[in-house]
């Protein structure tokens, strides 16, 4: 890895600053001080802690984030505040949001082996929005503090002891329980837009093993203890399945479908598409937010998260093959849904492909990051490191095991200016798989309509004896 080489002071930095001023003075009265001020003082504090800690990575989330508030409180802004001042503080707001891209990428570590994303204007919006969604993560998640802190540590040691005890931590592929075809599945007509399609809903009768310390927490989850997913099946016999996995705080009808794109899948490539929701998400929701306990709150969670995740898509497929023995299924997932289609891979025989969108492959190392420095040195003075933490999470990880799948029927894509999955991710990925990245030139939230993505795809289909959606 390549790190920028650091600067004493950051005079771009002056952008968000003037940004900020610039809302904050732009009118009296209550109605302009709640349209102006929250983004306004937002830009100024990220442009002063970027003035003076120049090199921090979290300052750009924040600025992305605020100038994203900044332009979106601009239409309602049309009706209370003056034309030209609004104008000045919008044209400077787009400035600060290019100046968090560029910063954002301008501090990334290198990854040998991955492209260098173009120095433009256009890519620097994409990495932007990336900084914004990423500052949205980090608001939203639930940090322990506390006593929460004390039993996270506790139930790590506690945790690592069983596994190890029972030996999945040396030997993973037994730690995993293979799951049967659901015997009580129902079928529910629905609707959403100008897509008619079916609700599939089962028992996951996922249990994680008892000994584990949370696993009685977990059992009390109800929500997530029935599974749901999307089905949209072609009147035509023998069709191919394709499996499509979501992200994180996904797991919605809205969002779902205009991620997986049924116009294409269903009605012009003639595939059978499933959707699955995963655990705590969407319907199966725990808290306020779909994806709530999954990635923030209790880092431990994400092994239980991750193990449900991966029972509960073997179930999908049971499921399949109960009603077609002889069923064509090949995986797509994206960011969250690329990990899970990757650990699919390596657990799931007789898969026609998988197809492994801008995924993480090593989450203890991705999520280490975003812990606060204050509680990550807590962590690590307690026992609890970095290394420690991949070691529990290794059971979940899809670079422990080989894939059940021969190398040609395994795909990947990724972006070069990638914020939230760093592009050195998929990189291990597509070295354990001993394949290649399909690299496009953008972001996170902006891989759709690459013609990288789309090739992707497509080899995966032809490769299989599909149609691909060229």
């Amino acid at each position: 890895m390549s790190i920028a080489l650091p600067k004493s002071r950051d005079w771009g930095s002056l952008i968000p600053i003037a940004a900020g001023i610039a809302w904050v003075t732009i009118g009296t009265g209550v109605g302009a001080w709640l349209l102006a001020w929250p983004q306004g003082l937002l830009l100024i504090a990220t442009g002063v802690a970027a003035l003076l800690w120049p090199g921090d990575t979290r300052i750009t989330h924040y600025t992305a984030l605020g100038a994203i508030f900044a332009l979106l409180l601009s239409l309602p802004g049309l009706f209370v505040l003056s034309f030209l001042p609004l104008l000045l503080a919008v044209t400077l707001s787009v400035a600060a949001f290019l100046y968090a891209g560029r910063i954002a990428l301008r501090l990334a570590e290198r990854a040998p082996g991955a492209p260098e994303p173009p120095a433009d204007l256009k890519t620097w919006a994409k990495a932007a929005l990336d900084e914004a969604l990423l500052g949205y993560f980090v608001i939203c998640a639930r940090i322990p503090s506390g006593t929460e802190a004390e039993e996270l540590v506790r139930d790590a040691a506690l945790m690592e002891a069983v596994l190890s005890q029972r030996g999945w931590l040396d030997h993973p592929e037994y730690y995993h329980q293979i799951p049967g075809a659901p015997t009580d599945a129902e079928l529910s007509p629905a609707s959403f837009k100008a897509f008619s399609y079916q609700h599939l809903k089962f028992s996951s009768e996922f249990r994680p093993h008892a000994e584990i310390p949370g696993a009685e927490l977990w059992n009390s989850y109800l929500p997530n203890q029935t599974c749901h997913a999307s089905l949209f099946r072609q009147p035509e016999a023998g069709r191919p399945w394709l499996l499509c996995i979501h992200g994180y705080r996904m797991g919605t009808t809205f969002l779902d479908l205009r991620l997986f794109a049924p116009h294409i899948l269903f009605q012009r490539l003639k595939l059978n598409v499933v959707m699955p929701t995963l655990p705590l998400h969407g319907s199966r929701r725990i808290g306020p937010q779909s994806g709530d306990h999954y990635l923030d709150g209790d880092p431990l969670d994400l092994l239980f998260a991750q193990s449900q995740a991966l029972w509960d898509l073997r179930r999908t497929i049971a499921w399949i093959r109960a009603q077609e023995p002889n069923a064509r299924i090949g995986v797509l997932g994206y960011s969250l849904g690329g990990y899970n289609a990757a650990l699919l891979a390596t657990h799931e025989p007789g898969l026609d492909f998988v197809v492994a969108g801008i995924p993480v492959a090593d989450f203890a190392s991705v999520l280490w990051q975003h812990v606060p420095p204050q509680l990550r040195t807590y962590f690590e003075a307690e026992g609890l490191s970095r290394e420690r933490y991949q070691r529990l999470l290794h059971l979940v990880s899809p670079l422990t095991l080989p894939p059940k799948l021969p190398a040609e029927r395994l795909h990947l894509f990724a972006g070069s200016a990638d914020r939230i999955v760093p592009p050195g991710q998929p990189l291990k990925l597509a070295a354990h798989w001993q394949r290649e990245v399909h690299w496009y030139h953008g972001a996170h939230l902006t891989f759709r309509g690459e013609r990288a993505v789309v090739r992707c795809i497509d080899d995966a289909m032809t490769g299989a004896g599909w149609k691909g959606p060229r």
